[in-house]
């Protein structure tokens, strides 16, 4: 009598390229370009002294970094904020809503470094409130140089969701006397939440790689601290090292905002 005697637990599966996610390609891409240029770049000392360097900065680059992700937090929050009231004012057709759409059309295509340096320049160091000297600092111009297309493309993001809520909604709730305000805040609003949740992260990954450009006015971020550290250290292994090691910061925090939003996509679907 012919018996199976395979295990149940033994299988035949072989190993599957397409299942390894795309961000480790990504990883492994970035580490081999930059093992490579280090490898390359000319050397003035040992690797190892190369390497104990850059752990010795390593808490500087966090902290620059920390101003990254202070400023793009800040920079999205005010940017939802004024998405939110110029999408809802641009379906308008009013005098109000046509403001809002030149500002959507403005600055969605205005180069963001214009951006950076306008607001830096344009506002004052100080603020002078009844009576009292207010701080007016660098970082927090910036932030609003990188809100304002922030809150257009955010404004697009809730036009488009709004648009997507199938028409019969709208005619149904004004049939039942419900304003417009009201069908728009009280029924599509909510329902907009889920649709915009992501594009609003791939806009707050973007907004996170732009704080790179908080550098060039003079703020100590990131990419200001790795300036520092090459030409305080002067070694060309040492400078390769320190901007890889600045890309695999950057790419580390905006993947996984990145995949999160690709996950949220197939759950919404």
């Amino acid at each position: 009598m012919a018996t199976d005697t395979q295990a149940p637990f033994v299988t035949n599966r072989r190993f599957d390229i397409t299942r390894v996610p795309p961000g480790l390609y990504g990883v492994l891409g970035v580490l081999v370009v930059g093992a490579l240029l280090w490898s390359l770049a000319p050397e003035s000392g040992s690797r190892g002294e190369t390497l104990a360097r850059l752990v010795e900065w390593a808490p500087a680059l966090a902290h620059g970094f920390a101003m990254n992700v202070l400023i793009s937090v800040g920079a999205i929050l005010i940017g939802t904020i004024i998405g939110l009231i110029a999408g809802a004012a641009a379906m308008s057709k009013s005098f109000i809503g046509r403001t809002a759409r030149i500002w959507i059309t403005a600055f969605r295509n205005a180069p963001w470094l214009v951006l950076v340096y306008f607001t830096t320049y344009v506002f004052p160091f100080e603020l002078h409130v009844f009576g009292a000297t207010v701080p007016f600092p660098d970082w927090l111009k910036v932030t609003l140089g990188l809100a304002l297309p922030a809150s257009a493309n955010i404004a697009e993001v809730f036009r488009g969701a709004v648009a997507s809520i199938p028409s019969a909604q709208w005619e149904a709730a004004a049939s039942m006397a419900f304003s417009r305000p009201q069908i728009l805040l009280q029924i599509v609003a909510p329902q907009c939440v889920r649709r915009m949740l992501p594009p609003w992260m791939n806009v707050y990954a973007i907004i996170t790689m732009g704080t790179a450009l908080s550098s060039l006015v003079g703020i100590h971020d990131l990419l200001d601290t790795a300036q520092i550290a090459s030409s305080t250290v002067a070694r060309s292994s040492f400078t390769v090292l320190t901007y890889v090691a600045t890309l695999v910061i950057f790419f580390a925090y905006c993947y996984p905002i990145s995949w999160l939003t690709r996950w949220f996509e197939k759950r919404l679907r």
